[in-house]
């Protein structure tokens, strides 16, 4: 039962995989604030001194280094260093150089990238050769002290427990989507490819792999990120109401219309909008569709008032588009407007290397809004979710940790089998 599970020793907890809790809601409170030594590298004047200040006040002993040359410099007369944050693009030692030099000096050396030049690509190489995490710039200082926060919390988790099995591929993450799989690195490169372009993108992928997610990674990752990110749920909307909420109405235009309303279009002005079920919306609302993106204008139900938007349009669908063109349920044209690029979503079944980064994520998450001590998920917890078919892919994973956190004990450390949902279980039983 739950309640046995503070009882496990640390031979138990060698066995296990942590859950790496990185908000501080709860551990702020029982546990001391970690002081560190942290040294920045970054041939900027402003960014070191911003980077200085912020991490002095957070109470770390900042030093600074205006190139790599000094970086390695300090990092081999100081073996104190516990976390090195460096810039990517540097004029004589880059930081994929400085950070091949650190982990020789130091190999328990946790090292945070920073670039307003990097790529996907860069992201994936600074994590093969043992970056903790990579930050694009301009960041936001609450970004970089949870990054600090994150990367000190597993620096003292290694550190107290036993060596234990971990994933054999870097994670790499993109806005909140994570993944080291090879088909999810494929997602993330492309997204890093198209993200400023304003050509249309279709996501395409089974409910629940995270078509959204990749939808506010195109928009919070670009030169649009400072604008508005508008999702709208096609699926649940009637036809008039539908064409009420993308394209905004009169007074009067219809029963109930008691007043002018700005439609999604508008208010996703220099900004994105995100159409989710985007194969479920009736032929008119089509045709208005169609003219949007070709004109770049349209007028409100009701109106005669043409109005012009600046729209980065994204939409995600989990149907067969090409089929319901064939059936006359779909026009050609918009569906050929639609896919001018067009990113695929894998299936959590071919992306199970994933599943304990994923597990971890929601692990962290869900222990600090439910205020448990879950610190370590249970191997044989780990084995059964990575053999189940996941049907409802990461929705349907992050159901069950959140499941699992609910139900454990206030004092639980860890996530057991006893957790996971009962049709889970006798799924993976009857593949045994």
């Amino acid at each position: 039962m739950a309640g046995t599970q503070t009882s496990h020793d640390d031979s138990r907890r060698a066995r296990c995989y942590s859950a790496q809790v990185v908000a501080q809601v709860w551990y702020d409170s029982i546990m001391s604030k970690k002081i560190a030594n942290i040294l920045v590298v970054d041939d900027e004047p402003n960014i070191r001194r911003v980077l200085e200040a912020v991490l002095s006040k957070e109470g770390h002993n900042v030093q600074v280094a205006e190139n790599g040359r000094k970086g390695q410099e300090i990092l081999a007369a100081d073996n104190s260093i516990d976390v090195l944050i460096s810039d990517l693009i540097m004029p004589d030692i880059n930081g994929i150089e400085l950070l091949e030099a650190a982990k020789q000096i130091n190999p328990s050396l946790s090292v945070l990238m920073i670039t307003a030049h990097g790529t996907i690509k860069s992201a994936v190489d600074a994590m093969k050769l043992g970056a903790l995490d990579y930050i694009t710039k301009p960041f936001d200082l609450d970004d970089i002290k949870q990054v600090v926060k994150n990367a000190l919390t597993r620096k003292d988790m290694d550190e107290s427990r036993p060596a234990v099995a971990s994933p054999s591929k870097s994670v790499v993450s993109c806005d909140k989507m994570i993944g080291s799989s090879e088909s999810m690195l494929e997602v993330f490169s492309m997204v890093d490819r198209i993200k400023d372009s304003r050509a249309t993108v279709l996501i395409r992928g089974e409910s629940g792999t995270g078509k959204e997610g990749i939808a506010r990674a195109l928009h919070f990752g670009s030169v649009r990120a400072k604008q508005a990110f508008v999702p709208v749920a096609c699926v649940a909307l009637s036809e008039q109401l539908l064409q009420s909420e993308l394209f905004g109405h009169e007074k009067g235009s219809f029963t109930g219309a008691i007043g002018r309303k700005k439609g999604r279009f508008e208010l996703a002005h220099q900004g994105t909008l995100f159409l989710d079920e985007i194969g479920d919306i009736p032929a008119t609302v089509q045709m208005m569709l169609l003219r949007v993106i070709q004109e770049r204008e349209f007028e409100r139900v009701g109106g005669d008032e043409t109005i012009r938007v600046d729209v980065r349009l994204v939409t995600a669908t989990n149907q067969n588009l090409e089929k319901l063109v064939e059936e006359g349920k779909f026009r050609e044209d918009l569906f050929y407007r639609l896919q001018v690029i067009t990113v695929n979503m894998p299936p959590l079944r071919d992306r199970l290397d994933d599943i304990p980064a994923l597990i971890e994520r929601f692990a962290g998450m869900y222990a600090a809004d439910n205020l448990k001590k879950i610190e370590y998920v249970d191997e044989e917890t780990i084995e059964i979710m990575s053999r189940y078919h996941w049907p409802g892919n990461v929705r349907e994973l992050e159901n069950a940790i959140e499941r699992a956190i609910v139900l454990a004990d206030s004092d639980a450390k860890l996530i057991t089998p006893d957790l996971l949902p009962q049709e889970m279980l006798a799924a993976v039983s009857s593949k045994a």
